[in-house]
């Protein structure tokens, strides 16, 4: 399970790296064209938003997955044996309920309502249902690290109260 984790970690960096990458050169482009060629492209700005969702989310997801999260950290540095347990399981229950429902079911919800609507971004013309994918991708993804770290976790304390016995 940890060869499949470590593959999903390695693909959403060169993933969010070169989507980055692109958000990057759509910004200064845009900076260029609107304040030296005085004509600013309007399909950059719109890019960049969009680039900017799927980066921060699928990122998010990433940051899960390394738990990089600043509010698991703060919490769980301040709580030490069975409550720090207790603690994790609870985040990450909660972590699961919200990357669940909301995102993966919320997200997909919306991105099938508005592709059913037919609604397209104004000037690049895209399907807005594939531009709010990244709300069920990225909950997809932080569900997948999530389930491993509560199986581990689970499995751990399973294995220490057997251990004790």
């Amino acid at each position: 399970m940890y060869k499949i984790k470590n593959l999903v970690n390695q693909l959403l960096a060169i993933f969010c790296v070169s989507l980055l990458v692109v958000l990057v050169i759509c910004v200064i482009w845009q900076v260029i064209s609107r304040y030296i060629l005085g004509s600013p492209s309007i399909a950059t700005d719109e890019l960049a938003r969009f680039l900017f969702m799927w980066v921060g989310l699928i990122g998010a997801a990433y940051a899960t997955g390394l738990k990089r999260h600043l509010a698991i950290d703060l919490l769980l540095m301040k709580v030490q044996g069975k409550q720090k347990d207790t603690l994790e399981l609870v985040i990450l229950a909660t972590m699961l309920f919200f990357a669940g429902f909301i995102l993966v079911y919320g997200g997909a919800s919306l991105a099938w309502d508005t592709h059913q609507t037919g609604q397209i971004s104004p000037s690049l013309g895209i399907d807005m249902g594939l531009v709010y994918l990244c709300l069920p991708v990225s909950g997809a993804i932080m569900v997948f690290y999530v389930l491993i770290e509560l199986i581990a976790k689970l499995q751990s304390l399973f294995n220490s109260k057997r251990d004790i016995q």
